[in-house]
């Protein structure tokens, strides 16, 4: 809010314009230093989390599904799992949230 106060009494100010464009292109730097790049960052590392998934790892699940990987298909970017005994579900690899006793989510 103070941001937004400064850079509009310097454009109604009648001051100069670059003062203006300056504050602009800050805005835009603070924005992509703090929220862009990391949330490409993460994405990056969910990624490559996901492409490393092997048979057998425990997983959990977006939905909260405790469960083993049995089986992946790349081509369709299936995952098949086990979340009981002989119990096995077909789901999107990018449904797949972290691995299980990670004590940090990915």
């Amino acid at each position: 809010m103070t941001t937004l106060t400064i850079m509009l009494q310097a454009a109604a100010g009648g001051g100069s314009q670059w003062s203006f464009w300056i504050m602009i292109l800050a805005v835009f730097a603070i924005m992509y230093f703090f929220m862009i790049r990391p949330q490409k960052k993460r994405q990056k590392e969910i990624e490559k989390f996901r492409n490393s998934l092997q048979v057998g790892d425990n997983v959990i699940t977006s939905g909260g599904i405790h469960a083993v990987v049995k089986q992946i298909d790349p081509a369709n970017n299936i995952v098949t799992v086990e979340i009981a005994s002989g119990v096995k579900i077909q789901i999107e690899k990018s449904c797949i949230y972290s691995r299980e006793g990670l004590s940090q989510q990915v």
